[in-house]
């Protein structure tokens, strides 16, 4: 997409300086959005930040914008960011939720101090710029914000992993902070739909520093870590532009995954079958039964992420 169609919008891109959340700042730029570019330059792990990488993509983006370059996983710094862009540039229209680090750790090996970081960082960061930004959406709705039409501008990405839906060795804390983001989602398309804001969730597929730093335990994960080394950031910037333009107004509480030119709408969990029994109280050896017979052809299959997406991407 290379027009102007979110010329006016004024979007955060947390995670904006490098791989696909700067992907996604510099299409953002291009369709004539105003870009705060949020990244603390940190290694994958968080450690060593550096201000320049935010404040280096900022400079180079075509359309108006600015760098945020401490934590974005605090409440006072989400709280900075929304009066950085109100003040700056009149609004908030487009948060996107990328920012991510990794501290990988067998579930009984892994720190908690790691725990907490991960948490903090992916899950907890993206809850504190949700909290700071929507009371400003909702008075925007209010006011009408921008001409034309009812103001229908608001749009919030949660940038997931399927790591999130599946599970994959070693990243409980990333895993179950991508997985609160699904649920984070789906609170925030039901309490902000009366302001027509739209929330939704997208699992990337993408050569990223995620992907960089996979380390295969087999053949199987060495050939998933080459397709996804194939893979460009753009085509989820893409569609990420795609939800954040007028077309997907009424796209919201939605989980994507796009992988190259693909891209998956995911179920969500809902029961898909039910045992009861009337009158009185389960035996254990009830249940047995039951669960033989009723549940256990539609168990959901142990697999991680990556056996589940080990195909040829479409690029």
């Amino acid at each position: 997409m290379t027009d102007m169609s979110l010329e006016g919008r004024v979007a955060i891109v947390t995670g904006g300086g490098r791989g696909i959340g700067k992907a996604i700042s510099e299409a953002f730029s291009k369709q004539g959005a105003a870009v705060i570019v949020a990244d603390s330059g940190g290694d994958i792990d968080g450690a060593n930040e550096n201000a320049t990488i935010a404040e280096n993509v900022a400079k180079a983006l075509p359309g108006p914008a600015q760098a945020f370059s401490q934590s974005v996983a605090s409440p006072e710094a989400a709280n900075e960011l929304i009066e950085m862009a109100v003040t700056e540039f009149g609004g908030i229209d487009i948060i996107v939720n990328c920012a991510a680090i990794l501290r990988d750790g067998l579930v009984f090996k892994g720190s908690t101090a790691d725990w907490d970081a991960v948490i903090e960082n992916n899950l907890s960061a993206a809850f504190y710029l949700i909290r700071a930004a929507t009371p400003v959406m909702r008075q925007q709705f209010k006011d009408n914000r921008g001409e034309g039409d009812a103001y229908n501008w608001g749009r919030i990405l949660n940038l997931g992993s399927t790591a999130g839906l599946y599970g994959n060795f070693g990243q409980a804390n990333y895993a179950s902070a991508k997985a609160g983001l699904f649920g984070l989602m789906r609170i925030t398309a039901l309490e902000m739909a009366r302001s027509q804001v739209t929330c939704n969730y997208v699992a990337p597929f993408a050569h990223s520093r995620v992907t960089d730093i996979i380390e295969p335990a087999n053949d199987e994960q060495a050939e998933y870590k080459d397709r996804a080394m194939r893979v460009s950031p753009d085509h989820v910037a893409n569609f990420i532009s795609y939800l954040c333009s007028s077309k997907a107004g009424d796209v919201t509480g939605q989980v994507f995954g796009v992988r190259g030119r693909e891209v998956f709408l995911f179920n969500q969990p809902r029961p898909i079958e039910t045992i009861s029994q009337a009158g009185k109280d389960w035996t254990i050896d009830e249940l047995a039964s039951a669960v033989d017979s009723n549940f256990k052809e539609q168990f959901t299959k142990l697999e991680t992420d990556l056996e589940a997406f080990n195909t040829e991407p479409i690029v």
